[in-house]
């Protein structure tokens, strides 16, 4: 982990500019410490955002692979599609 994403929270305050540079160049979060402890994380809100997002999908699967084990029903990708596309088109 690159040095510049941990700082202390006083950073915030005093380098905001360079902060908010640096998590939406690197897209990747700056870590706050206080009295050298982690206090908080700061990251754009791109990076909010997809975290967000393959957090939800990763939870799906995990929800979908759970139901698997209660079912022998399987799915081919051409079924998949198909329902896909009708739940589209309304």
């Amino acid at each position: 982990m690159n040095s510049n994403m941990i700082r202390p929270v006083s950073d915030l305050r005093n380098n905001f500019a360079d902060i908010s540079k640096t998590v939406h160049e690197t897209a990747q979060p700056v870590f706050l410490t206080k009295n050298g402890f982690g206090d908080m994380v700061v990251m754009s809100m791109e990076a909010f955002q997809n975290m967000q997002f393959e957090s939800e999908v990763y939870f799906k699967l995990l929800e979908a692979e759970r139901e698997s084990q209660h079912t022998s029903k399987r799915y081919s990708s051409k079924d998949v599609l198909l329902a896909m596309k009708n739940a589209i088109r309304g």
